[in-house]
């Protein structure tokens, strides 16, 4: 895969814009469906969250909250005037790009697998009627379909 081109931003809006993204859509909506519904559920059926696939995605949840924190307190020393700041930001912003990748690569390959095995038709369904409800339950600015129009906005600014 070929590597994307970034433009180089000192835009505060638009780096607070990708940490409330996250913040608000990717860690609680998307984290939070697993964290609390997921995850508990393939623990019922013998699935660890100290070791193996699931310790390893709430592992990675850590990990990205930790450069989100990173990129947050660059933006707020950013807006004290430390222009040195910004290196941190998207030291912080490649970090967060790169585990993402790998993340859904181990959600779409490896985790999401196993639970279609492990759990029944009825669970699957019963899990998705939560998952409906958790999103009913979002801020409407970052719900789905208007997170991804602010996804679509930054990537045409961007890339």
């Amino acid at each position: 895969m070929a590597a994307m081109v970034m433009k180089q931003s000192t835009n505060i809006e638009d780096f607070e814009l990708v940490v409330n993204l996250i913040r608000k859509f990717a860690d609680g909506f998307h984290h939070a469906k697993e964290e609390d519904l997921l995850f508990p559920k393939m623990g019922e059926k013998g699935f660890s969250p100290v070791q193996g696939p699931v310790a390893v995605m709430l592992h990675e949840h850590v990990q990205g909250r930790n450069y989100v924190k990173g990129m947050a307190d660059g933006i707020a020393r950013l807006r004290g005037g430390e222009s040195g700041a910004i290196n941190d930001i998207y030291q912080n912003l490649a970090g967060y790009a790169q585990l993402l990748q790998s993340h859904i690569g181990k959600e779409n390959n490896i985790l999401f697998r196993m639970a279609d095995q492990a759990l029944s038709a009825e669970e699957q369904a019963g899990l998705l009627e939560q998952f409906a409800a958790v999103e009913q339950q979002l801020d409407s600015e970052y719900n789905a379909e208007n997170s991804i129009a602010k996804i679509e906005k930054l990537a045409a600014t961007y890339l």
